[in-house]
């Protein structure tokens, strides 16, 4: 395959695979794609130790890091504990429908521990971003992705003297302009479908009104993407490659404990729901005990600052997640969802996406030459 993404990175399928976890950044640079790490939520020590992984593991092939490079998040003094800087009726709320549903409290230990690193690990501020990307050009990456909104200038001046490309993911024509302006090299057009903080607008109306408008910039279709026939649709609709997420998650490769991959395979598409509980953004989820508190009439209003809402769910989500909730148990994801229903690789989802690819254009062959 041969597109102005292949072309761009050297590699052999316009394949780009978001993921948290290393595992899946490696065997999709393997696998003949081009393997993303989510490292917003990660602290820069972390980082460090992530991309030394990748370094020694990825035989030299190209990978990226997405990152969030945002001016409106709130500053936390990380030296409280995270249940000081929230507030009291939001924790009181969540916590008192676990206390009543059976779930064992948090050990104070790991409030102590765990959960103020979790908190940490959300510190979405500039200089936290910064100090990220000073990890992360320190190392071969070829493409850094902006995952909410527009970088400031020095952020892309410093990658593109690094040799690196700049990417920024997008649920608009209006927030694809403005990236352009800054002079991003790439534009990942998310369709609402897709898992995590999305937009309104369905990929198959958004993914041709970005490409239009942004011409000559290759442009990725993302939202709802992990079929080869998705593949086929907007590589024909214009798109130069796509951006997979939630199809890497059911991966033996993948960050999921077993218990959340279960959830993962039981889920539908209808149960890859917009929530406001997740992150005090629009986010699609799986719905769970969780999701639904949040609806409830009696429920405080999801907090909107960031990263506050995010530090907010660290703790039920450690409870759920020692108790072996289930029922409570969400993760980001998207409608592609119900066709992640049994463990698989990293190296065969890549090899049923080309195979399908490949016969989505020799059907639309025959019909061309009929």
């Amino acid at each position: 395959m041969k597109t102005a993404a292949t072309e761009m990175f050297g590699i052999e399928a316009p394949v780009f695979a978001f993921s948290h976890c290393r595992d899946v950044v490696v065997a999709t640079s393997k696998a003949g794609g081009f393997g993303v790490l989510g490292a917003a939520w990660m602290t820069p020590e972390h980082l460090e130790q992530e991309l030394k992984w990748i370094d020694d593991h990825i035989d030299g092939l190209p990978y990226g890091v997405d990152m969030v490079f945002s001016s409106t998040s709130t500053t936390v003094d990380f030296k409280e504990s995270p249940r000081d800087i929230l507030p009291k009726e939001h924790r009181e709320f969540i916590n008192h429908l676990l206390d009543e549903d059976g779930v064992p409290p948090l050990p104070e230990d790991e409030e102590k521990g765990w959960y103020a690193e979790y908190a940490r690990n959300l510190a979405f501020s500039p200089e936290a971003s910064e100090a990220l990307l000073d990890v992360a050009l320190r190392h071969p990456v070829k493409l850094v992705v902006s995952a909410l909104g527009v970088a400031p200038d020095h952020i892309i001046k410093r990658v593109h003297d690094h040799g690196a490309k700049f990417g920024a993911l997008v649920g608009s024509v209006r927030q694809a302009q403005k990236q352009v302006e800054a002079g991003v090299d790439l534009i990942v057009a998310q369709g609402s479908e897709a898992g995590g903080h999305t937009g309104q607008i369905t990929s198959l109306v958004l993914w041709p009104e970005i490409i239009d408008a942004v011409a000559p910039v290759p442009v990725l279709a993302a939202g709802g993407v992990g079929r080869g026939r998705q593949m086929a649709a907007a590589l024909a609709l214009g798109a130069e490659g796509v951006w997979c997420g939630t199809i890497w998650l059911g991966t033996v490769e993948s960050e999921l404990t077993p218990d959340m991959r279960e959830v993962l395979y039981a889920a539908r598409p209808e149960d890859a729901i917009i929530t406001y509980g997740y992150t005090g953004k629009s986010c699609r989820a799986i719905r769970s005990k969780y999701t639904e508190a949040w609806l409830r009439p009696d429920a405080p209003q999801p907090l909107k600052t960031t990263p506050l809402q995010s530090i907010l769910s660290g703790e039920p989500f450690r409870r759920v997640e020692r108790a072996r909730r289930k029922d409570w148990m969400t993760y980001s994801a998207g409608q592609i969802v119900g066709r992640v229903n049994e463990p698989t690789t990293v190296k065969n989802v890549m090899y049923d996406m080309i195979l399908e690819y490949a016969e989505a254009i020799e059907r639309l062959a025959q019909i061309n030459e009929a």
